[in-house]
């Protein structure tokens, strides 16, 4: 773990379900790569929610460190509003760097440039929440979507989960029992923990945004068996060729990349989406990563 011959630049991804790490050398390689919890900016908001980021990275600096020391740190995260000084200084104390060596910025960000350069294209990004992007060549950041999961964030996986629910209870009030014979109520409930109320009141109430987003999981498992499931997952599809609808509205037509954990669930939900755009507008998923552009964009920085 020599730092002397050849910085490394670190780069997070931080999402609601999972946060990626990678670690880039100078010739862009990505030599490590991890997960830790998923955590939100929003959490930096509370005593409670700073602790468990504050754990969360402790947690993720370890992993890091037992292969190299990164010189630079940049991390895109979640639900980030533009004041990233704790997080900044935050990263910085575990890593023993200055703060200006720390990045923070939106996932967002990270991942329309793991797919585009600027004013290239247009990002819609499906994850626990959903959002439309693009970045012009001056460096400002356009967005469609992206309201949070109260609002909307149509397409994503609390999206699913909620209209996975929201479906199987509204089934229950007309016929208790109706869920048995149902394959993606089935698989709901035995996510949950079961068919009682209170244990689906506790789940989608009770817990952060990126827990409730991996219920999609379930719902897409059950979609060969299930027409409702597979009608769900059509239904994101159209959700996310709105928000690419809505940049080249504004914007004028560009290629759109699909990105994000959510957009991967099933193969229907790009079809629908394809479908859903007209034919001249170019559509591809993207397999980039946002944590390895991330790395890649540190180390470049690295003092």
């Amino acid at each position: 773990m020599d730092n002397t011959i050849s910085p490394y630049g670190l780069g997070i991804d931080a999402g609601g379900t999972r946060t990626c790490w990678a670690l880039a050398s100078v010739d862009g390689a990505i030599v490590a790569e991890g997960e830790a919890a998923g955590w939100s900016a929003l959490q930096m908001g509370s005593a409670e929610g700073r602790d468990s980021v504050q754990a969360t990275l402790a947690l993720l600096a370890r992993q890091v460190n037992v292969h190299a020391l990164p010189r630079a740190v940049r991390a895109g995260v979640t639900g980030f509003g533009g004041d990233g000084g704790a997080l900044q200084r935050m990263l910085a104390g575990l890593f023993g760097l200055a703060p200006a060596a720390v990045t923070v910025c939106s996932d967002i960000e990270s991942a329309y440039l793991a797919s585009f350069a600027p004013g290239q294209g247009y990002l819609v990004y499906a994850g626990t929440g959903s959002i439309g992007a693009f970045i012009d060549h001056a460096g400002q950041f356009h967005r469609a979507g992206g309201r949070g999961v109260c609002l909307d964030d149509g397409g994503g996986g609390y999206w699913i989960a909620r209209e996975a629910l929201r479906h199987i209870w509204r089934g229950e009030d007309e016929q208790p029992g109706r869920w048995r014979a149902s394959p993606m109520a089935q698989a709901v409930f035995a996510h949950i923990g079961g068919d009682d109320w209170a244990l689906s009141r506790q789940f989608i109430y009770g817990q952060e945004r990126g827990a409730v987003g991996k219920l999609a999981l379930a719902v897409a498992a059950s979609a060969a068996c299930d027409p409702v499931a597979a009608a769900i997952l059509t239904q994101a599809g159209r959700e996310l060729a709105r928000l690419a609808s809505a940049l080249c509205a504004r914007l004028g037509p560009r290629p759109v990349a699909l990105a994000g954990r959510a957009a991967g669930l099933h193969a229907s939900i790009f079809a629908s989406m394809r479908t859903a755009l007209p034919d001249a507008i170019s559509l591809m998923q993207s397999g980039a990563q946002a944590h390895h552009a991330a790395a890649r964009m540190a180390v470049a920085a690295a003092p």
